[in-house]
């Protein structure tokens, strides 16, 4: 794809009405990509956008995934659960952009994590206990159950832990999610409102105000854990809304997020390094 976006040069393009022409057809290449599953002879029918090639987001895990993210990515979307295993993450992205010949700064990690924000922190749980209405809570519990040890039922939901259930309880080593769990049903809580706090979500769950949630990115980037943050907030047609009218301008009033914008795209946003085409720093190619 790289190779496809650089088949124009960047002067390629002339758009010059007067004289009926539209492109130097000297400068577009065609660039005659043979692979095992792949093939294109190129050029792009189409001229480059105002910021040369798309910025390349990647997601997902394991060694190649890693790979594909320190080689191409400019973003990453990762999904860590605490600061410590965030730090780990990134850091292991920033080596493998170091091994292929990039400056690891330029590969941003981003950290997902689910806003609820209320007037308050019991307002906040009041709502994501309406939200949970509409998902399986039976399902979930007895989830809740694996990640702590127990057989859990729908019939429990609205009762906290028994004593013996407390004492018997221990969080799953393979889930980084399930100490956090024990610790909220710890605190006394049915395990509907276990559920409500979030604990068995893909990201972290930060319900409550707006200074709660500014504080949690606050410390999160501050503690070198992130770039910055895929947000996925918990209802689309009010949450965008709070968020951007309550968290940013906190954001904002500690130095944390700009004011204004300093460029016209993505990757000026981003400070992306600029690209068009493949990146002639890449070291060796890799594994096929």
């Amino acid at each position: 794809m790289q190779g496809l976006w650089g088949s124009w040069g960047q002067d390629a393009w002339i758009l010059d009405v007067g004289n009926k022409r539209f492109a130097d057809m000297d400068k577009i290449q065609p660039v005659n990509l043979q692979g095992k599953h792949v093939a294109s002879r190129g050029p792009l029918p189409i001229p480059p956008s105002e910021q040369g090639q798309p910025v390349i987001f990647q997601a997902g895990g394991g060694s190649y995934g890693l790979e594909i993210a320190g080689r191409y990515a400019s973003g990453v979307y990762a999904n860590p659960y605490t600061i410590a295993d965030a730090r780990a993450q990134r850091e292991a992205l920033r080596d493998a952009a170091e091994r292929a010949g990039r400056d690891p700064d330029e590969v941003k990690m981003l950290a997902g994590f689910m806003p609820t924000i209320a007037a308050s922190a019991g307002a906040a749980l009041q709502r994501r206990r309406f939200l949970d209405e509409v998902v399986d809570l039976e399902q979930r519990v007895r989830y809740l159950g694996a990640m702590i040890g127990l057989p859990l039922g729908p019939a429990q939901l609205d009762e906290p832990l028994t004593e013996q259930q407390l004492a018997d309880a221990e969080p799953s080593p393979h889930d980084p999610r399930s100490a956090r769990a024990l610790e909220v049903a710890r605190e006394g809580w049915t395990l509907r409102d276990v559920l409500a706090h979030g604990v068995i979500d893909y990201h972290p769950v930060i319900a409550g105000t707006a200074a709660d949630v500014a504080d949690h990115m606050q410390e999160w980037f501050e503690a070198g854990a992130c770039d910055g943050f895929t947000i996925a907030l918990d209802a689309f047609h009010d949450g965008y809304d709070a968020f951007v009218d309550q968290v940013v301008p906190l954001l904002q009033e500690r130095g944390l997020f700009h004011e204004d914008y300093e460029g016209a795209t993505l990757r000026a946003h981003l400070g992306a390094h600029e690209q068009y085409g493949l990146d002639p720093r890449l070291t060796k190619q890799p594994r096929s």
